[in-house]
């Protein structure tokens, strides 16, 4: 770690950027989060502190409380986070979501920034965050305040290129008073070197079946299935469709006009390729293309694969115990997280432009 940059996630989750950013070398000095459970895999699992607020009341009533987080004797201030991104998915069809509970939290975290003047800000969310009228003006305001911020289509993260093996795009904007930032990618060529595989990524995993947990660890955990959707894992190609199955296994929405195009759920993986995108309900047969692929492994991916693929360390520790939280909430808290190698690549350019901008001013003045 290094004192130099001095930082603080907001809406940390689980901890997923935390995580990425302290594998660079920032200093992260707290995670603020509204859900209690995200205390225990935040801080367990990274050297920061865990604050429970709801930043909405927090960036209205008492903004000083998140300034007075970071270590005084830093000499940069990071604010980064990830404001919840429900009212932007791809799921919300395009239709208007600002009455959405959540949708004033991106005001709230650039009201932070307003009061807070870090030298930093990383804001990341999905894709399609950026046709929003409230990111919009999120965007003119840093402009405003003497913010750089990095261009367009340097914001289009395609997480693959990353070393992130999820066919994952966000949008992440970072913003600089001394340097116009960007993001560079791991490797830039894919002829170059190829996409992580979940393959590679999981396959040395030791063998469950659906409804088992392994003895060695809690959160390689399979749900169950019935026997109907066994039936249609073991009738599934990885990679295939529903339209593999015999006629008798498939679905009644499948069979009208507006579920014809629905190819992906109950499908399995591909082994040589990415994930598909990692949601909350990954560990979900009929919530998208989640099931193994893995001829003698019928059925969905565990919460430790789904991890993984979100390119959480191995030995990260999600809860004490799985009856304390349970699946779906442990899916929740994985999937909403910053892939920590997203988070990583942003530090270590957060590092590398502070260097720059300080050689420069150290030629300016020779």
């Amino acid at each position: 770690m290094t004192n130099r940059v001095s930082a603080v996630d907001l809406f940390c989750g689980a901890g997923g950027l935390t995580c990425g950013l302290e594998s660079a070398g920032i200093s992260v000095e707290a995670g603020v989060d509204y859900e209690e459970a995200c205390e225990y895999p935040y801080e367990t699992n990274n050297d920061a502190e865990f604050h429970q607020y709801d930043l909405k009341e927090v960036a209205r009533e008492s903004p000083e409380v998140i300034d007075e987080l970071f270590d005084d004797d830093a000499e940069y201030k990071l604010l980064a986070g990830c404001p919840p991104c429900q009212p932007f998915s791809p799921l919300t069809h395009g239709e208007d979501s600002s009455d959405h509970e959540s949708y004033p939290l991106l005001d709230a975290f650039k009201d932070l920034v307003r009061h807070i003047e870090p030298d930093y800000v990383v804001m990341e969310n999905v894709h399609e965050v950026y046709h929003a009228e409230i990111y919009q003006s999120f965007e003119q305001d840093m402009v405003d305040w003497g913010y750089q911020l990095n261009f367009p289509q340097n914001r289009s993260v395609y997480c693959p290129k990353f070393d992130i093996p999820q066919t994952r795009r966000r949008w992440v904007t970072l913003a600089a008073r001394e340097v116009i930032p960007d993001l560079i990618p791991s490797h830039r060529s894919p002829r170059k070197r190829k996409h992580l595989t979940v393959e590679r990524t999981i396959d040395h995993l030791p063998e469950i079946q659906a409804g088992q947990t392994h003895p060695d660890d809690q959160l390689h955990t399979a749900r169950e299935l019935s026997e109907t959707n066994l039936r249609r894992i073991r009738k599934s190609k990885p990679g295939g469709t529903w339209r593999d199955w015999p006629d008798r296994l498939v679905l009644d929405c499948h069979r009208e006009d507006t579920g014809k195009s629905y190819d992906a759920v109950y499908g399995r993986m591909e082994p040589d390729e990415p994930a598909p995108t990692i949601t909350t309900q990954f560990y979900n047969l009929g919530s998208g293309r989640f099931g193994h692929y893995d001829e003698s492994q019928y059925r969905a991916i565990s919460l430790r694969e789904g991890a993984l693929i979100q390119t959480f360390p191995e030995d990260y520790r999600f809860f004490e115990d799985i009856d304390d939280v349970g699946i779906r909430k442990s899916g929740v808290l994985i999937g909403n997280a910053v892939p920590p190698k997203l988070g990583e690549a942003i530090g270590e350019r957060i590092l590398c432009l502070i260097d720059g901008a300080e050689h420069q001013s150290m030629l300016a003045d020779f």
